[in-house]
């Protein structure tokens, strides 16, 4: 986990890491939510619909955002205030995703910043993109 300082951040600064999501954490996301649409849960309902296998949740595959602040980018001291998230293309339990964010804009007086961030997947194409805003809480 990254202890950035608010004096450590710069305009331009990134961070990125890889994950993947089993189809064990989709069923316990599933339990969590309360979320049972088929086309998340039902193997058959989603091949039916398209889809080789259950699709991700989109609340799942964007929990990378909040690891992304949480952990790398400032990490230890952040405070989440908010994530605007567009979804482009679905994404399947065993992908590998890579996520990925840079800062673009600080505000002193507030310490608060602002990521634009992206989750892709194995093949390079946009999962989501974000507009992540942190706060600073030391």
């Amino acid at each position: 986990m990254n202890d950035y300082r608010w004096e450590d951040l710069t305009l331009g600064l990134e961070h990125g890491f890889d994950a993947v999501f089993t189809p064990e954490m989709a069923a316990a996301f599933a339990l969590i939510s309360g979320d049972t649409n088929p086309l998340h849960t039902d193997p058959a309902y989603a091949l039916a619909a398209g889809y080789a296998s259950p699709v991700l949740f989109g609340l799942l595959t964007s929990s990378l955002y909040s690891r992304l602040a949480g952990v790398y980018l400032p990490g230890k001291y952040a405070l989440l205030h908010g994530i605007d998230i567009d979804f482009n293309l679905p994404c399947f339990a065993g992908d590998l995703l890579h996520c990925e964010g840079k800062i673009v804009f600080l505000n002193e007086a507030y310490r608060r910043f602002e990521i634009k961030a992206t989750v892709r997947n194995h093949q390079q194409q946009r999962i989501s993109k974000a507009l992540i805003r942190v706060g600073f809480h030391v």
